[in-house]
């Protein structure tokens, strides 16, 4: 099928391209980007009139927890470790496969809704979370989170294992990579045993790193180095390493870690909300570091929408430089797009608009009275888009939502009653 849309402001984040916005056409075939430019005349199925709309690469969520929706606002007034042992893992304890399915389910719609057409998921991972995300169509970069500070590391490497040998390759829209909690949570022989699989497997790894100032007081008891030296002894940094939050990082280290392939995802939200602390940004891309935007979980970060998040980023570092030019709208942007399918190693086929590229691709319609006018179109963009703007999210060239509806035949409402009694039965 052949699905014409016309007329559109496109922001390709193509790296290649001069304009950071152009008018164009965009044909989709099936699942991929088949043509881009002006005055299309061959064959369509289907047309869309973008006139007046903003086309763009779908958001890349580079870190969050699918599963913990039903967590939504139990962080508020609590630091991470009192969060995690008095709230969330006593919570989690009673959570079944099915809670965890609907939980999962839940934040794949948010998603979808607000724009998120890739994630990188960090939890609990299960055939029923599988099936959560295969009945959405999002795409997913799936795991199971592994530790072994509880004597059960063996276990959940194994189940991991297992999932992937039992889905990898089934589904065009999920792929796996390694997730080890944190340093704090894992033995260095276990870490190195992930080290190994992920090269075995050529999987990414993705973890918990430099959230918060307790976390590198205790990498630096158990390692005697610092977080840098602590974590290339752990082999990681042999794999393609996706490092969530890096808040606590100095130049040396930086300089070190920038040798690897190593991407660092910001969570401005959660970080703040936790009062773990704000990460320089700036100073990471300064150094080189691939830097991607993640929401963390809705427990700990309100929501996970994307375009709420990508809101803080910019002005974080404006505040804490004092510097209203420290860093531009079209930074953020790329964060939220190109620069996740970097870390994933997904860009040779998602995070920009380009002929032969997935079609993950939302429009928006910025003409809402509140947010009008727009002088500035990527500042808007990242600074005044809510989920009432987007009017189509689009994956692997399905339309999964449109003028804020789904378009599947999923009973939101059947959702939020399964929600409900999850959440009586675990808090």
């Amino acid at each position: 099928m052949k699905t014409w849309i016309k007329n559109a402001t496109v922001i390709t984040m193509d790296e290649k391209r001069e304009n950071k916005f152009e008018t164009l056409d965009i044909v989709v075939w099936d699942d991929i980007i088949y043509y881009i430019g002006n005055n299309y005349n061959e064959d369509y199925d289907k047309v869309i009139n973008a006139k007046g709309k903003i086309v763009m690469p779908g958001l890349i969520n580079s870190h969050t927890h699918l599963g913990m929706s039903v967590f939504r606002n139990t962080s508020d007034g609590l630091p991470l470790i009192d969060w995690l042992n008095k709230k969330t893992w006593p919570a989690e304890s009673k959570m079944s496969d099915e809670d965890i399915y609907a939980s999962t389910l839940l934040s794949t719609v948010e998603m979808i809704l607000t724009g998120t057409t890739t994630c990188f998921d960090h939890y609990v991972g299960s055939d029923t979370t599988i099936k959560a995300i295969e009945e959405s169509n999002i795409r997913c970069v799936f795991t199971n989170f592994l530790k072994d500070n509880d004597g059960l590391g063996n276990e959940r490497l194994k189940n991991f294992l297992d999932l992937y040998k039992k889905y990898n390759n089934k589904n065009d829209l999920i792929s796996f990579c390694m997730a080890p909690h944190s340093m704090y949570a894992c033995s260095k022989n276990y870490l190195r045993k992930v080290s190994y699989f992920a090269s075995k497997y050529n999987l990414p790894v993705h973890m918990h790193y430099c959230e918060t100032v307790n976390e590198v007081q205790i990498i630096g008891k158990i390692y005697k180095k610092n977080m840098a030296d602590a974590l290339i002894d752990t082999n990681l940094t042999n794999n393609k390493l996706i490092l969530a939050h890096g808040i606590y990082l100095c130049d040396d280290e930086l300089d070190k870690l920038n040798k690897y392939d190593i991407s660092i995802v910001h969570n401005p939200v959660s970080n703040l909300v936790l009062g773990s602390g704000i990460c320089d940004v700036k100073k990471l891309l300064d150094k080189g570091i691939n830097v991607c935007l993640g929401t963390d979980g809705a427990g700990s970060s309100f929501n996970i929408n994307m375009f709420y998040h990508m809101a803080y980023v910019d002005l974080l570092q404006k505040g804490i430089y004092r510097n209203a030019n420290i860093m531009d709208s079209y930074d953020v942007l790329k964060m939220a797009t190109i620069n996740g399918a970097k870390a994933m190693g997904m860009d040779n086929f998602i995070g920009s608009i380009e002929i032969g590229k997935k079609a993950d691709i939302i429009m928006l319609d910025l003409s809402d009275i509140n947010i009008y006018p727009t002088n500035n179109l990527i500042s808007q963009v990242v600074h005044n888009t809510s989920k009432e703007n987007i009017v189509m999210t689009m994956v692997n060239g399905k339309i999964l939502a449109s003028n804020g509806k789904l378009t599947n035949n999923l009973s939101i409402d059947k959702l939020k009653d399964n929600i409900d009694n999850i959440v009586n039965n675990i808090f």
